[in-house]
């Protein structure tokens, strides 16, 4: 019985750097976009609040459906429809906090974005001037190509492309909030 269990130590030991390598090769990569907005907190909670409302409040989708749970409560799954080609992806809410003004939530299938291991969060804090606020967006991830990805799949353009949809969703919130 010794024997056996040292051979299996002696195998897990030569396994685990391989394991770790091929870990190392999809490292977590991070994205933190943030945008100063001339609204008070809750003005901007108002419009990101609705968890199945990200359709209405960031360009790129058309549409947003719950379809498993209810909306705003920890568990709940949407289908997001992008507007350019019709792609759908699902994510699921990990946390909200309507007290916090806040959400988390976390990508279950596969999607367009050169991304797998998808968690975010989106949170509106108050400003440093009265009245203002500052609207944070921030994922962790990995590139979605473990070796030699292409250009554009790699742990840039993996980044790049979250920092975008990051952007743009934070942006609009900005012009709408501000009625501009």
């Amino acid at each position: 019985m010794k024997r056996r269990n040292w051979t299996a130590f002696a195998l897990v030991a030569l396994l685990l750097p391989g394991v770790a390598l091929a870990a190392a090769k999809r490292p977590t990569l991070h994205v933190e976009e943030r945008i100063e907005i001339a609204a008070a907190p809750a003005a901007v909670w108002k419009i990101v609040r609705d968890w199945n409302g990200l359709h209405t409040w960031h360009p790129a989708f058309s549409n947003d459906v719950i379809k498993k749970g209810n909306n705003n409560e920890k568990g709940a799954i949407r289908t997001l429809t992008l507007k350019d080609g019709g792609a759908t992806f699902d994510e699921e809410l990990l946390a909200f906090n309507d007290r916090k003004h806040s959400y988390k939530y976390r990508i279950i299938t596969d999607s367009p974005l050169p991304v797998a291991d998808y968690v975010s969060t989106v949170q509106v804090k108050p400003g440093k001037k009265k009245g203002t606020s500052v609207l944070i967006w921030k994922g962790s991830f990995k590139r979605k190509v473990a070796d030699n990805p292409p250009a554009g799949q790699d742990d840039a353009g993996a980044k790049q492309a979250i920092s975008g949809a990051y952007r743009a969703g934070l942006e609009n919130v900005k012009k709408m909030a501000e009625g501009k």
